[in-house]
């Protein structure tokens, strides 16, 4: 069994406090549904604590002011601890959403580090440039961080989303604020212990842990917050952009997705059946780039579903601790509901059930745990093709041809993410062409990697993380011109 995790507080100035409130509030395992631990529940008069410890380091504090190489160095010392640290950090993750070790410690917690890594190796290279626009003038430019950012993030991958907004922002010399979802905080706790141990100067990263209607806007409205990285679902980005626009807040929006995985008939269907199982089974299903819309082109539909089904077959759906387990729990039981609502919905609508589609017992009596769930002959009209489940439940929609595929996959308020599968290479390209997302993958699918930039099209939201794009994010770009002429 884990080493008992003692309750949280909120990092507020390196130091370690309790809500001002002295309210706490519990975070469980979705697997057991049990109590894990508690945590300071956050609130208005704490975020602006964490605001203003952020607002001192960068403007009378050291770290904006460190060469850029020094500040490179303790990105990448927060790297090596997370790395240090992977068994403790993909346990909690673990706990918290219910996500398998191999997910957490093999994959996600890994990732984070090297995102990191990374980024320690930008800080010295986000220059200016000399701009020799007039013989009588010396132009150039300067890119200079922005400030204090507050950083809101979600419950599917709690550390490995703040990694992506951490990482570049510090690394260009900015202070921050992270508020992360209330459901799944004990990776975030762990990482604020690490940033101590790494020597950041107090105030450079503060940890506010609460709910999202409280301590989360009240960090978007904060008047001393420059700039808000958020990831989470539209209809609270729309939310955001409209609190932040107030003030004038810099602004990026990692919102959801209901993207296409679409087969054309040349594809490789034992490859593409694989894909579509990573694409909608990973995590649960709990990923905002999920392929939760199978095209599968008619003429080799029925081949098709037989192979993906009995590959479904064999997803195990268990003990998130067993490494047999290929699917753990949903995160929560608000989120299990939701999940079923949609999967009555797709019946109700006509869709034809066709694997899963009811809460799974695996023995213990306890957990959200829901079996992977294929519909077949589903339209694109239908709600569990229109609307974000966030759960493991596939659509597979046929369609004729070329054209047809691709005017399907784009018919959606969404576009983050896609995948094509075909061994023709310019079908594959004109299509990754014709697709409105922010990534289209060919023969893959989930594949990232931290120089490759993320983000959407339409309403999943606007600008990118990582990659060098996501510098821009985190910089504001100056222009200097000195008079030659006296």
């Amino acid at each position: 069994m884990p080493t008992p995790i003692q309750p949280g507080l909120l990092h507020i100035d390196g130091k370690w406090v309790p809500a001002r409130s002295g309210k706490t509030f519990e975070t469980t395992n979705p697997a057991t549904e049990e109590v894990i631990t508690t945590v300071a529940e956050g609130g208005a008069d704490d975020v602006d604590a964490a605001v203003q410890a952020a607002r001192k380091a960068f403007d009378s504090g050291p770290w904006p002011k460190l060469p850029a190489s020094e500040r490179g160095k303790m990105v990448w010392k927060l790297a090596e601890l997370i790395e240090a640290n992977l068994d403790d950090m993909g346990e909690r993750e673990t706990l918290d959403t219910g996500k398998t070790y191999f997910d957490s410690k093999k994959i996600e917690i890994p990732f984070a580090a090297q995102v990191f890594r990374y980024y320690a190796g930008w800080a010295g290279k986000a220059h200016g440039e000399t701009l020799p626009v007039r013989d009588d003038a010396f132009t150039f430019t300067l890119r200079e961080p922005i400030g204090v950012v507050g950083a809101i993030t979600p419950w599917n991958f709690p550390f490995l989303l703040a990694a992506w907004k951490i990482a570049p922002a510090l690394a260009m010399g900015n202070t921050m604020v992270l508020k992360p979802a209330s459901i799944t905080p004990l990776t975030a706790i762990r990482f604020a212990e690490l940033t101590v141990e790494a020597g950041l100067p107090p105030g450079v990263f503060n940890l506010v842990t609460g709910g999202g209607s409280s301590a989360g806007m009240a960090l978007v409205k904060h008047p001393g917050v420059n700039k808000i990285a958020f990831t989470g679902s539209t209809e609270v980005g729309k939310m955001v952009m409209v609190e932040a626009a107030k003030s004038m807040k810099r602004v990026t929006l990692e919102l959801g997705g209901k993207s296409p995985n679409i087969v054309f008939a040349d594809a490789d269907l034992e490859a593409a059946a694989r894909g579509a199982l990573t694409g909608i089974f990973y995590n649960k299903g709990e990923v905002c780039a999920a392929g939760s819309r199978l095209f599968v082109e008619k003429k080799v539909h029925s081949e098709f579903m037989d192979r993906l089904l009995s590959k479904v077959d064999a997803l195990k759906v268990g003990d998130p601790r067993d490494k047999a387990t290929r699917m753990g729990p949903v995160v929560s039981k608000g989120q299990m509901e939701s999940v079923l609502s949609y999967i009555e919905s797709g019946k109700k609508e006509g869709a034809k059930l066709v694997a899963g589609g009811e809460r799974v017992d695996i023995g213990t009596g306890k957990g959200y745990f829901v079996k992977p769930t294929i519909f077949d002959g589903v339209r694109n009209d239908m709600k569990i093709a229109r609307e974000e489940i966030f759960g493991p439940v596939l659509s597979t929609i046929p369609f004729d041809d070329f054209d047809s595929g691709v005017k399907q996959g784009n018919e959606t308020i969404y576009g983050l993410a896609a995948a094509v599968w075909t061994r023709d290479v310019t079908k594959a390209i004109k299509a990754a062409r014709a697709i409105k997302a922010g990534t289209v993958w060919i023969n893959a699918y989930n594949l990232f990697d931290p120089a490759l930039p993320f983000g959407g099209y339409k309403e999943s939201g606007f600008g990118r993380e990582l990659g060098a794009y996501a510098l821009e994010q985190y910089t504001e770009t100056k222009s200097v011109w000195m008079d030659l002429t006296k």
